[in-house]
């Protein structure tokens, strides 16, 4: 099989791209325009391998998408690219519309005109799988009700709305024109090599660093947290096993507040490196509350039945374990305080 992932620079798409090549013998084409929260360097282990393939392309060039497809012929495609932190999306909107918006188009277009072309057989084994996320459904302002895969959309950030946006858009070419697509939502994604700008690895580093680390507010909004490599087997089911046509909900079952988590950060930290900066006792002196983000949602929380009962998926990483391999990844890591 020929797979191009889009976004494979990313968190979440190169370890996507990391298992496919332990795992599989497919070919893999990575696109990413490697903006700055992409990182080669986590594909360092397989940017050589016979299966893999990377084009530095922006997913809004359609010319260039086009011929891509024509050379390459993938027989799916998973949409990872977008750019996805809220904050940036606040301050500067107008790169989330033309990435999440409009790049979600471009590819769409392009793979719906290369689609038509192919033999039945081949068409009706392609399929188009874009990876989107919890917050489209905006907040839950309870702690009974759950996110499920026909709750309404309200999104209410730039992003959020620019993924629901993209949502309406795969969903529409498959109803209008048939293309075999697939939607998911996964909750908040945490491990190694996620960029350091996203709570749990910017709680680390400022940690390490003896920075303040900033909470939103009084820190009771609650996430439900989902580990990477759980994330990774839910849509390997969903590539071979999903219906076309639907959306799948990916929780972590981990619904916790944030301050909880940045808590039990700062005691991990304790243990694992006690030699701490500036002569602070405890990381969670580090800590400090802050004016809340603008449009803050108050939960997320994902009903994960229906992958569970129709494709067998359950997630396996227990989250207080998760993280301690999470942290013992960024201590190994580089970093600068800068």
């Amino acid at each position: 099989m020929n797979i191009i992932v889009t976004g494979g620079a990313g968190f979440i798409g190169s370890a996507f791209i990391r298992h496919l090549i332990k795992h599989t013998t497919h070919q893999i084409l990575n696109i990413d325009k490697l903006t700055y929260a992409a990182n080669l360097a986590s594909l360092d282990s397989i940017k050589n391998h016979h299966q893999y393939l990377f084009s530095q392309t922006d997913i809004t060039d359609s010319k260039k998408l086009t011929e891509i497809f024509r050379q390459f012929k993938p027989d799916l495609v998973i949409h990872f690219a977008a750019e996805t932190h809220v904050d940036r999306s606040i301050s500067a909107p107008e790169v989330f519309i033309q990435t999440n918006i409009i790049g979600t188009f471009q590819l769409l277009q392009v793979s719906l005109d290369y689609w038509k072309k192919l033999n039945h057989s081949a068409q009706q084994t392609f399929r188009f799988v874009s990876i989107s996320t919890d917050e489209v459904y905006g907040e839950l302002t309870n702690t009974d009700k759950f996110f499920h895969e026909n709750s309404i959309y309200a999104p209410n950030s730039p992003y959020s709305a620019s993924k629901a946006s993209a949502d309406h858009l795969v969903r529409a070419w498959h109803k209008t024109y048939g293309l075999p697509t697939l939607i998911t939502h996964s909750s908040n994604n945490y491990g190694p090599y996620q960029y350091p700008e996203k709570l749990i690895p910017r709680t680390i580093l400022n940690a390490l660093f003896g920075k303040p680390i900033n909470v939103y507010g009084n820190g009771e909004q609650i996430r439900d947290w989902l580990f990477i490599q759980d994330h990774i087997d839910a849509l390997m089911l969903i590539i071979t096993k999903g219906k076309i046509g639907e959306i799948y909900n990916i929780g972590g079952d981990n619904e916790l507040k944030n301050i909880f988590v940045v808590r039990k950060i700062c005691d991990i930290l304790d243990t694992l490196k006690p030699e701490k900066p500036n002569g602070i006792n405890h990381y969670s002196e580090l800590i400090t509350f802050v004016q809340d983000r603008l449009g803050h949602d108050f939960r997320y929380a994902i009903d994960n039945s229906k992958i569970k009962k129709e494709l067998g998926w359950f997630p396996k990483q227990n989250f207080e374990v998760g993280l301690q391999k999470t942290i013992h990844w960024y201590l190994q890591q580089p970093y600068r305080s800068d």
